[in-house]
C-alpha cells in the first residue's frame, strides 16, 4: 500500500449552541498524532476560536466552510492521499458522507482513513441502524422511519403515545423532542423535516436509564472499552444537557458486562476502526436495554472520557486510522505499556453542563432532548458527593455548591421537578429543605435514588465540612 504522506481532516465548522466548540480537542489530538507520523495535514475550519487553528498544530489551514464544494476544491488543490471525517462532530460526518455518495473520494482516489463511510451511513441512518443491530438481535427502541409528515402520523398511531421523534444525520438532538398526542407530533414532525430528510418516530422509555460506553477498535478486530458513564438524569435529557458521572454508580457488575459485552459486538459488526460511542436506555427495574445510538465518530462524550481517564482517545483513534494496532501503541500516561488496555479509575469524575439562557429573552428554560447547553465542567474527586459540590461551584453562577443558595426561590416546586429545567439540581436542594423525602422526589424526577440518598442533607453536611477543613 502507499504511504501515506498528506491527511486532509474536516473540522467542525461554525460555533453554534450545542455544536462545534467541543471538538475542538478531537481535531487537535488527531493533527497531533498525524504530525507525530512526520504527515503533512490539511485542516479545513471556519472556526478561528480553536486550538486546532492555532499555529504549528496544522500544516496548512483553510477558514472556508466544511461543504463538499470547498473540500472539493481543496481536494484538487492540495491532493492529499487520505482524509479524516470522524474528528469534527457532525458537520464533517455529513459532509463526507455527501462527498462519498458523490463519487468525489474515488474520483481523486482518495482513501477515507478508519470507520469506512458505509459503516458511517449504516450508524447515521436510523433505518438501515435498526436493521443492523437486529440482524445480531441487539434491542432497539420499536420505531419507524418516515419521510414525510403523514407517515410520521401513521408511524404514530402505530407505535402508540408517548413517543419521541428524531432527525436522521443531525447533532445535539436537533429537531427531537418527546410527543403524548397527533398534534405534537404534527408539530414536532415539521420541526424535524426541517433538519433532516428522515425522520424516526419510536418508542419513548422516558424515565430509563442512561449509560454510555467509549469503546475503540483496530483494523486488527482488537477491542476494548475505554469508559462507561451514567447519566444522572433518565432518559428524555440529551446527554449534553444532563450531568454525568464516570465511571456507573448505580449499575450492578451484571448489568455493568452485559452492556460492555453488548458494545463490542456492536462495533465489531458496524466495523468500527478507531472510537465509538454507543448509548444504552437501561431498564431501572430488569435488565432489560435498548440501543438508542451509536457514534461512528468522536463526540462531546468523547472528550469527557478522554479528561476522565487519562486515555486520549482521539489520538489513539487517528493512530488506528492509520493502520497502527493497539498493540502498537505506547500507553500515553505510563509510556512503557501499551494502549491495549482498560483504564481502572480509583476516582470518579462528574460532568455538569453550562447554560446562558438568561442572555435570551422568551427562551423556555426547560431542557430535553435537544441540547441548548454553552458548555460544561469536570469535576474529579473520591466520592458523588465531592464532585457534585465541587462541580456546581465550578459552573461560574455563583453558586456556594448544592445547598445554602439564598438567590435560588421556586414558586412550585412540583412542576420544577416534574419539568426539568436548568436549575433543577438546585430545585431537588430546596425540595430536601421543605421536607419531601428521597421517594417522592424520585418518583417526580425519575433520577435513580442512589443519587438523591447522596444528596439528602445529612450526606452533604460531612462532605461540606470536609471541604472547607
Amino acid at each position: 500500500m502507499e504511504k501515506i504522506t498528506k491527511v486532509l481532516v474536516l473540522g467542525s465548522g461554525a460555533l453554534k449552541i450545542g455544536e462545534a466548540g467541543e471538538f475542538d480537542y478531537s481535531g487537535s489530538q488527531a493533527l497531533k498524532a498525524l504530525k507525530e507520523e512526520g504527515i503533512t495535514t490539511v485542516l479545513i475550519n471556519p472556526n478561528i476560536a480553536t486550538v486546532q487553528t492555532s499555529e504549528d498544530i496544522a500544516d496548512i489551514i483553510y477558514y472556508l466552510p466544511v461543504t463538499p464544494f470547498f473540500v472539493e476544491k481543496i481536494i484538487q488543490k492540495e491532493k492529499p492521499q487520505g482524509v479524516l471525517l470522524a474528528f469534527g462532530g457532525q458537520t464533517a460526518l455529513n459532509c463526507g458522507i455527501a462527498l462519498h455518495q458523490d463519487g468525489v473520494f474515488e474520483k481523486y482516489g482518495l482513501k477515507v482513513l478508519g470507520t469506512p463511510v458505509q459503516a458511517i451511513i449504516e450508524t447515521e441512518d436510523r433505518e438501515k441502524f435498526a436493521q443492523l443491530l437486529g440482524s445480531i438481535n441487539i434491542k432497539t427502541p420499536r420505531s419507524v422511519a418516515v419521510t414525510t409528515i403523514d407517515d410520521a402520523l401513521k408511524a404514530g398511531v402505530e407505535i402508540g403515545f408517548p413517543i419521541i421523534v428524531r432527525a436522521a444525520f443531525t447533532l445535539g438532538g436537533q429537531g427531537s423532542g418527546f410527543c403524548n398526542n397527533v398534534d405534537e407530533l404534527k408539530n414536532l414532525a415539521e420541526k424535524a423535516f426541517s433538519y433532516a430528510d428522515q425522520v424516526l418516530v419510536e418508542e419513548s422509555l422516558k424515565g430509563w436509564k442512561e449509560v454510555e460506553y467509549e469503546v475503540v477498535r483496530d483494523c486488527y478486530d482488537n477491542v476494548i472499552t475505554v469508559c462507561n458513564m451514567e447519566n444522572f438524569d433518565p432518559l428524555g435529557i440529551h446527554t449534553g444537557e444532563s450531568i454525568v458521572v464516570a465511571p456507573s454508580q448505580t449499575l450492578t457488575n451484571s448489568e455493568y458486562h452485559k452492556l460492555r459485552k453488548i458494545s463490542i459486538e456492536i462495533v465489531k459488526r458496524v466495523g468500527i476502526v478507531g472510537e465509538c460511542n454507543v448509548q444504552y436506555a437501561l431498564d431501572p427495574y430488569s435488565e432489560d436495554y435498548r440501543v438508542i445510538e451509536v457514534n461512528a465518530r468522536l463526540s462531546r462524550s468523547s472528550a469527557l472520557a478522554s479528561k476522565a481517564t487519562g486515555y486520549p482517545l482521539a489520538f489513539v483513534a487517528a493512530k488506528l486510522a492509520l493502520g497502527f494496532g493497539l498493540h502498537e501503541l505506547k500507553n500515553s500516561v505510563t509510556k512503557t505499556t501499551t494502549a491495549f488496555f482498560e483504564p481502572a479509575l480509583d476516582y470518579m469524575v462528574c460532568k455538569i453542563p453550562r447554560w446562558d439562557l438568561n442572555k435570551f429573552q422568551g427562551v423556555s428554560r426547560e431542557i430535553g432532548s435537544s441540547m441548548k447547553s454553552v458548555g460544561e465542567i469536570m469535576a474529579i474527586g473520591r466520592s458523588f458527593e465531592e464532585v457534585i459540590q465541587k462541580g456546581l461551584r465550578m459552573i461560574g453562577v455563583g453558586m456556594h455548591g448544592f445547598a445554602a443558595n439564598k438567590e435560588i426561590e421556586v414558586a412550585d416546586i412540583e412542576l420544577a421537578l416534574s419539568n426539568p429545567t436548568d436549575t433543577r439540581i438546585f430545585v431537588i436542594e430546596q425540595a430536601f429543605r421543605q421536607g419531601y423525602t428521597v421517594e417522592e422526589i424520585h418518583q417526580k424526577t425519575k433520577i435513580d435514588r442512589w443519587f438523591l440518598e447522596k444528596l439528602k442533607p445529612e450526606f452533604l453536611k460531612i462532605i461540606i465540612l470536609t471541604l472547607l477543613l
